[in-house]
């Protein structure tokens, strides 16, 4: 598995950086205010992941942490996401002091949000594997009639590429070698088939709820 690095970017003045190749050490500093601090390494970079139709309404959404813990604030969010992201040519946006990388396809908007300090190669990395997966599962019809009727399909994707906030794949032949697997395979039992569907429809219930 491919994984790119996920490291916090130091802030102006931090850091190796911040001392002359070959200079003197800088002395130590007094205690910093809290926000001036390194963010520490974290697996858990990825803070949501969701799918909007090109009027900004929601089709697919995960969330990872309990940054907007309500539907109303994640409905909220995504709806601001949209209006600030649908009409420009960026590939990348700042907004509410996190990093949100995005792409558009048809009549479907992707989106992958992580933190303000985290590495939009790797979010991009994520968008990407995404894009292609889904572009698999659905014959390369990534558009909106075609994902709805394919949904625990997009779901087994997003669940091989991201889990609880972890990435676990950014190579999309290895999503798709994995999403067959558990469908098709025929070690697996017609109820365990069964049971992966159900998961999937369940999520799709709740992520549909207003």
């Amino acid at each position: 598995m491919q994984r790119p690095e996920a490291w916090p970017r130091p802030h102006p003045g931090e850091g190796a950086a911040a001392a002359p190749a070959g200079g003197p050490v800088p002395p130590a500093r007094g205690r910093e205010p809290a926000g001036l601090r390194l963010q520490e390494p974290s697996l858990y970079i990825i803070k949501a992941v969701f799918i909007l139709d090109n009027d900004g309404h929601r089709l697919l959404a995960k969330y990872y942490d309990d940054t907007f813990p309500s539907m109303k604030e994640q409905m909220a969010f995504e709806k601001n996401v949209f209006n600030k992201t649908s009409r420009t040519d960026s590939e990348i946006a700042f907004f509410g002091g996190m990093t949100i990388v995005y792409k558009s396809s048809i009549d479907l908007f992707l989106y992958v949000v992580g933190s303000s300090y985290e590495n939009e190669l790797m979010l991009m990395s994520v968008l990407t594997c995404l894009f292609e997966s889904l572009n698999h599962v659905l014959r390369k019809n990534v558009e909106k009639r075609w994902l709805l009727e394919n949904m625990d399909g997009a779901f087994l994707v997003l669940d091989e590429i991201v889990d609880g906030g972890v990435i676990l794949e950014s190579d999309p032949q290895q999503v798709i070698q994995k999403v067959n697997f558990r469908a098709d395979d025929s070690g697996l039992t017609e109820h365990s088939v069964t049971q992966v569907l159900q998961s999937a429809k369940e999520q799709i219930k709740w992520s549909l709820l207003k």
